[in-house]
């Protein structure tokens, strides 16, 4: 059911010991071994934990006591190495021999053993530590083969025109490429436009049609390729769960306990509660009506109106002169409402059925909230009056609370989404997104900043300084380096919107060397122009294949499909294997021998 290979070890102590190796716990440690180990970056030497990231008023940062991050590491080493036998023991030794990933995964707890035990090169072990990321999940391995499979299929060859007409490569880069990512485009034109309006011919074609026609072509070779190479692995993972299926169908016919391999389970809510007064039947008929939730839906977007007219009214006075009284009396009648409605739905569907639905929980839990803070208010300033703005008392002013209520009153009018079919639409590709492409963004935040980082990161000395317009000291950039990792990432991230980001080019080309500018531009290649126009693709393929189901389907399918999709069923056209194909793998595997 998980698309993972059935070619282990089949022996009942050797099943045990895969059932404790793939539980909810041993999965979860690992992971948060790995996360561990990745977040120590943060704390070894140059140490983030400053306040601020500028050099100028940055004092001392903590530093770690001696031999506390190396003895983390060494007890997430030996959980690595743990993990490594472990599976390498499940799948045998004929398996282990053809699986690349266990033989990198040997050198890589052996590589970062070693160098711990000398510390010699920490920087080295720091360069190994992506790859226990990496190699513990299957769809990022997946994302990594089909990106080293796409790029070499969408590079330009070199011709005899690029080394005429671009002879000066860190020139070239940081003219040119600054006009085609339009960050600060005039700029780059103002020169030459002032001297002669003609010259914004070639700038407006090369802009034009690098920008607007270029690039996206670009993105569009990029997915297209990508999409293959993908849908071939996902083919991979649909036919070994096939295989799966097909295996212990066929194990449970050769014990003769086969019954019927069809067998599912529907997910459905509790039965409603049963009541003798006929009064409660009543209210219980009418409350769990659906018309119930979409005035209360009405009665959300009512309260939402009053706060912003209440807003808009007071926007042109100072908090002294506001008068909080009608905003609380608002306030007051619209959460009574709100505890009457969530009472209501739980005398009618019982407290089983009410938690069974998830926009119940979102609704009772801001309920709950709400009524707290209500109190709270209560006890702290005691019952609204006119006039009523008294002294601030405890942690929280008043006119603090007051905004705090209305914050969570207009966080609960997102309970419409899911009885607003595009709406909930949207919103189950967004939690599709977070729950199925972690891969994507897991590759772009650890693997690729890992490794541009560390390849960087030191300590700024910036001498002979400029206060030239528009430049990095001009526009006090300063928290913006490599002095250390949290600061690098977010330097980085600048980088990657490419607002600016031939400001931090040029400061750094100037500190240090032209080349630095190759730095920067492999930089935002590798991220804005391939990776972020990748995650977008990926994003546009997840929402019209969830539209393609929803044509079809009511509100209700849509809240539930949307918590069902995999990234191996985003793709509408994967064949399934066929029978030969099945018997054959099943007469290959290692371990199950079927007569």
């Amino acid at each position: 059911m998980h698309y993972r290979s059935i070619n282990h070890r089949v022996d009942a102590n050797s099943l045990r010991l895969y059932r404790w190796y793939y539980s909810r716990i041993w999965q979860w440690g690992l992971g948060l071994t790995i996360a561990v180990v990745l977040t120590l970056a943060f704390i070894e030497r140059p140490s983030s934990f400053s306040y601020t990231s500028d050099p100028r008023f940055r004092p001392p940062p903590w530093e770690p006591p001696c031999g506390l991050t190396e003895g983390i590491e060494i007890v997430c080493l030996v959980i690595f190495a743990i993990d490594l036998a472990t599976k390498s023991y499940l799948i045998g030794w004929e398996e282990f021999r053809q699986c690349k990933w266990l033989i990198v995964y040997i050198l890589a707890v052996s590589a970062s053993v070693i160098d711990w035990a000398l510390t010699l090169s920490m920087y080295f072990r720091r360069l190994i530590r992506p790859f226990f990321l990496l190699q513990n999940s299957s769809l990022m391995k997946k994302t990594l083969k089909c990106i080293k499979r796409t790029l070499p299929e969408i590079n330009p060859k070199q011709n005899g025109e690029w080394e005429a007409y671009f002879r000066d490569l860190p020139t070239s880069l940081s003219s040119l490429l600054v006009l085609l990512t339009t960050a600060n485009n005039p700029d780059v034109m103002i020169p030459a436009y002032s001297l002669n309006r003609g010259y914004s011919i070639f700038f407006i074609l090369f802009s034009g049609f690098g920008t607007y026609f270029l690039m996206n072509l670009l993105t569009a070779i990029v997915y297209n390729q990508f999409r293959g190479y993908l849908l071939m692995s996902v083919q991979a993972s649909i036919l070994r769960r096939r295989l799966g299926v097909r295996a212990a169908f066929e194990v449970m016919s050769c014990q003769g306990r086969g019954q019927d391999s069809s067998l599912s389970f529907l997910l459905q809510h509790p039965p409603k509660p049963e009541y003798n007064s006929s009064l409660l039947q009543r209210l219980q008929l009418i409350f769990s009506h659906y018309y119930v939730t979409v005035v209360g839906n009405a009665m959300a977007l009512t309260n939402v109106m009053c706060i912003c007219t209440i807003l808009v009214l007071d926007s042109e006075k100072s908090i002294a002169e506001r008068d909080d009284y009608y905003m609380e009396v608002i306030n007051c009648f619209f959460i009574l409402y709100y505890l009457m409605e969530m009472s209501l739905k739980i005398l009618a569907f019982g407290w089983r059925g009410y938690l069974s639905y998830r926009n119940n929980i979102f609704d009772g839990l801001l309920t709950v909230c709400l009524l707290v803070l209500q109190i709270t208010i209560f006890a702290t300033y005691r019952l609204p009056f006119p006039k009523w703005n008294p002294a601030s008392r405890g942690l929280m002013s008043l006119w603090e609370m007051v905004r705090l209520v209305n914050m969570l009153i207009v966080v609960r009018f997102l309970r419409i989404i899911p009885d607003i079919k595009l709406m909930a639409l949207i919103a189950s590709t967004l939690v599709d997104l977070v729950k199925n492409l972690r891969a994507f963004a897991g590759i772009l935040v650890v693997i690729v900043l890992y490794v541009f980082l560390y390849s960087v990161m030191s300590n700024s000395s910036m001498e002979n300084i400029t206060v030239e317009c528009g430049s990095y000291e001009q526009l006090g950039y300063w928290p913006n380096n490599f002095d250390d990792f949290a600061s690098s990432l977010v330097l980085l991230y600048n980088v990657m919107v490419v607002n600016n980001w031939q400001v931090f080019m040029d400061a750094y080309t100037r500190y240090t060397t032209e080349w630095s500018k190759v730095y920067f531009v492999s930089w935002w290649l590798t991220s804005s122009v391939m990776w972020v126009n990748l995650f977008v693709a990926l994003i546009l393929e997840n929402f019209i294949y969830k539209w393609d189901r929803s044509v079809m389907c009511s509100v209700a399918d849509v809240e539930r499909t949307g918590y069902e999709t995999t990234v191996q069923l985003m793709f509408r056209y994967v064949a399934e294997p066929t029978e030969e194909e099945l018997v054959t793998q099943l007469h290959q595997h290692p371990h199950l021998h079927l007569s």
